[in-house]
Formats: structure tokens, sequence, C-alpha cells
């Protein structure tokens, strides 16, 4: 179904974020994709997609379009960012000027993934700040917002971890363990992720809905 919405997406840089990019490119339900990155995307693109350079520590340098739904797939790693302010900016910051940003500009839909075990009174900062932005993201009044909680994410980056490669080989190993109650910790490919991201951008719910990992693959396969 040819459509004329707009979609625009933040971190499409990234292992979601790529192929959510991808997906998104190939789908007739967007005339358009704004990306916004920090650098210019390099590579070719397809033709639908525009890519606007955008330095979120300072919103007044740069100027977005009316569009209708928002893909958020920033994140980073404590290691990657080199202190808890630079990772705090990253996954809280961020996330939460670009809603600010676009439903200024008549936003409906805001999906964002963030984590399993996201809590903001979690003693673990990566989880306190995952569920800090959850709840900064629920004040700001989407008319449907998605929060994505993925298990450990399997699938090919760019830079190297090499304890989440462990964690991703061990989970592999050990698939047949999650079962039940620990269903939800099963690990979860990133193309899933994407999948159910676009699939839900589609759909008529609204309010403030919280995606969990086993949830999230149905939606994929679905």
């Amino acid at each position: 179904m040819q459509n004329n919405k707009i979609a625009l997406v933040a971190g499409a840089t990234g292992l979601i974020g790529k192929l959510l990019l991808k997906k998104l490119a190939s789908d007739s339900y967007y005339q358009e994709i704004i990306t916004v990155s920090r650098r210019e995307l390099t590579g070719d693109q397809p033709e639908k997609v525009r890519n606007i350079v955008a330095d979120f520590d300072n919103p007044g340098s740069f100027s977005l379009p009316k569009v209708d739904d928002v893909f958020c797939c920033l994140g980073t790693t404590m290691r990657k960012a080199g202190s808890r302010e630079a990772f705090y900016k990253v996954d809280f910051t961020y996330p939460v000027t670009l809603a600010e940003l676009t439903k200024n500009l008549g936003a409906s839909k805001y999906l964002i993934v963030t984590a399993l075990g996201a809590d903001k009174d979690s003693k673990i900062y990566y989880n306190r700040v995952k569920g800090e932005v959850e709840g900064a993201l629920a004040k700001i009044g989407f008319t449907s917002l998605f929060i994505l909680r993925p298990s450990l994410l399997l699938g090919a980056r760019v830079e190297k971890r090499p304890g989440e490669r462990l964690a991703q080989i061990l989970s592999e190993k050990l698939a047949f363990l999650f079962f039940g109650p620990f269903k939800a910790y099963k690990a979860i490919e990133a193309e899933k992720v994407a999948g159910a991201m676009v699939s839900l951008a589609k759909t008529d719910q609204q309010g403030i809905n919280v995606i969990s990992s086993s949830e999230i693959a149905k939606i994929s396969m679905s």
C-alpha cells in the first residue's frame, strides 16, 4: 500500500538501525525516510532516504521536517561512551531531545529500543538510565509510544564487543535452557527487533506500549 507517511530514524548506523533502515526503505508504507546522524552517512542510500546531520548537543543548529513516525535506535555502552555522563547523554538526553523536537513538529508515533531489565529504580546504572528514558518519553504525549525491551541482541556489529560476543555464543549454545519463565531472557536477533518495529508502526495501537523480548519475537514472525 502506497502511503504519504514520513519516517525518521535515529541511530541508523547501529546494529538494529541499519537493519531497520533497510526494511523501511524497501517498504512502500513510507514515501520518505529521514535519517539523523552526527556525521553524514557514507555509501549509497536508497532514493527515498534523506540524511540530516544533527548535533543534539545544540538542537538549535539544525532543523527537522515534519514526520509521522519516529524510530529511535540510539544507544551505546559504558565502555564506548567512556563515562557515565557520556553514556547518559546518548541513552537519555538525545532520545528525549529527539522526542521533544519531533512531537512539536506533529509526530504521533515514537518507537524506541531500550533493554530487558529497564527500571528507573534499578541499582544497575545501565538499567536505571533505560528506565528513566522510558519514563521521560511517556510524559511527552505521543499518541503512540512503543518501548521495545529486547534481551541480548544477536547480529554482526561493526565495533568489537568481546564480552557481548562471548555472551552471544553461550546463549546460542544454551538456547534449550530458555523456556517457561526464562523465555524472556533468550537472546534475540537484531533483525527481529527491526522487523517488529516496522510492524508496530503500522498498527493503530495507541497509548504507552511496553514490548517484551518474547513479544518482539512473536510480532516479527506475524
